[in-house]
């Protein structure tokens, strides 16, 4: 898996600003990808990361990066549970909701509109785009916005400086080890 990938997509995440990235990457097999995050996972136990394929056809995955202890404070807020609760998923166990996620994403190839809610979204805005079926927002940069434009604007800023803050230093040659901030 390329380090290059986990820093573009990853940072906010990495750095500990964000619950949860996604990303696509390219693997020789379904083998090597399971070894690959098998052993991404063992390095960055410590850390309290862990990164999980939602799905994988054809050589590619789309893989979710997240912090567990960050998604369990997420999934309990109640306007996230009561959305969580009406697509059938149990949000007060955060592990079998990353489980149901992927047998949702792999069921049929669809894309659930609650993945906000895993990737750190603000639970008003994902019910926002569900409710107005992605649209009448406020503004839109990592997600559309229907809640507190400023609050968002403030945090895309945040994220995108992040990023390229990590992206300098990867450059540079710090490891991903480094850039990552345990938590």
């Amino acid at each position: 898996m390329s380090e290059v990938l986990l820093i573009r997509h990853c940072s906010p995440t990495l750095a500990g600003l964000k619950t949860g990235s996604l990303f696509p990457a390219s693997f020789g097999s379904e083998g090597e990808m399971r070894r690959d995050l098998q052993d991404f996972n063992r390095r960055f136990r410590d850390k309290g990361v862990r990164i999980v394929p939602l799905r994988y056809s054809g050589g590619r995955a789309l893989l979710y990066l997240y912090r567990p202890g960050r998604l369990e404070r997420d999934l309990r807020h109640e306007t996230a549970r009561s959305l969580l609760e009406r697509y059938g998923y149990a949000p007060m166990l955060p592990g079998r909701c990353v489980s149901c996620l992927r047998q949702k994403m792999q069921a049929d190839g669809a894309f659930p509109h609650e993945v906000g809610l895993f990737l750190g979204y603000p639970p008003e805005d994902v019910r926002g785009f569900i409710e107005q079926g992605a649209a009448n927002y406020k503004c839109v940069g990592c997600w559309k916005v229907y809640g507190d434009e400023k609050q968002a604007r403030k945090l895309f800023a945040k994220y995108k400086k992040c990023t390229d803050v990590y992206c300098r230093q990867f450059a540079a040659g710090r490891s991903v080890e480094r850039l990552t901030v345990a938590g």
